[in-house]
């Protein structure tokens, strides 16, 4: 499987100019012929204009249209960062949803880890469930951001068999070491490999970090974005994940009644 990674200049407030950005960046990411194109978190807005309600994409379905009509055009399988979703009770949540080379969708997700210290969890919804699904022959899962900061949840998704980790994110420039270290540790812990998207630009006082990321499961990274837009790819094995666990059995010689 061959992956390319948009990371996107958001333009702040603007989604208009993101959505007219986002057809010349597949269509120069596809140039590298991927199976999987995977975008950062919040794209449309960035993270995040207030009130998120007046930007919130009414039961995602625009959104949806939007990829869909990519991902078909291009004959790619897209998982498509998030957006702000309005769902039918009211509530805005952080979704992420996986589209394939059809345009159908095929799973979606909704932020699980609010960030309460920017106010995430007073605007959004919590989404209830971990997501795990098939591409492309992988078993995959999805996390968003704030996410991979928290251990028992990489645990469910690598106890579920997961291959590959997609990650969207908007992570601030401030706290860039963190964001590098937890990929690395979350592929070398899990064995999984760890796809990560993340913005690039925002606003002045609070800069997204780039530094996208492909990275294997014994924490080896293929390839990595700078701070600027740019598209990133690499071709993942199939057979690693399993080579690795085997060489290395984490898994086998863990002891949960003690933990």
């Amino acid at each position: 499987m061959k992956v390319a990674v948009l990371q996107m200049k958001t333009a702040f407030a603007r989604p208009e100019e993101n959505l007219a950005s986002l057809p010349h960046l597949v269509a120069e990411a596809m140039e590298e012929e991927p199976d999987v194109l995977l975008l950062p978190e919040l794209w449309q807005t960035g993270f995040y204009p207030r009130p998120i309600e007046d930007y919130a994409d009414p039961g995602g379905r625009e959104t949806q249209k939007t990829l869909g009509a990519l991902a078909a055009q291009h004959h790619v399988n897209i998982v498509g960062g998030t957006t702000a979703r309005l769902g039918e009770d009211g509530l805005v949540y952080n979704t992420c949803y996986v589209l394939d080379r059809a345009g159908k969708v095929i799973t979606s997700y909704d932020k699980a880890h609010l960030f309460s210290p920017s106010g995430e969890d007073r605007d959004f919804a919590a989404g209830s469930r971990a997501c795990t699904f098939q591409l492309e022959g992988l078993h995959c899962a999805l996390a968003v951001c704030y996410d991979i900061r928290f251990g028992p949840f990489m645990d469910k998704l690598g106890q579920s068999g997961a291959d590959i980790l997609f990650v969207a994110a908007a992570w601030p420039l401030t706290r860039l070491s963190h964001w590098q270290t937890l990929l690395r540790a979350r592929a070398i812990e899990q064995q999984f490999f760890v796809a990560a998207a993340n913005g690039a630009g925002g606003p002045a006082k609070q800069p997204l970090a780039g530094h996208s990321a492909l990275i294997d499961p014994w924490g080896e990274c293929l390839a990595q974005a700078g701070e600027g837009q740019e598209i990133i790819s690499a071709r993942l094995a199939p057979a690693l994940p399993r080579e690795v666990r085997e060489s290395l059995p984490v898994r086998r010689d863990r002891r949960p009644e003690i933990y």
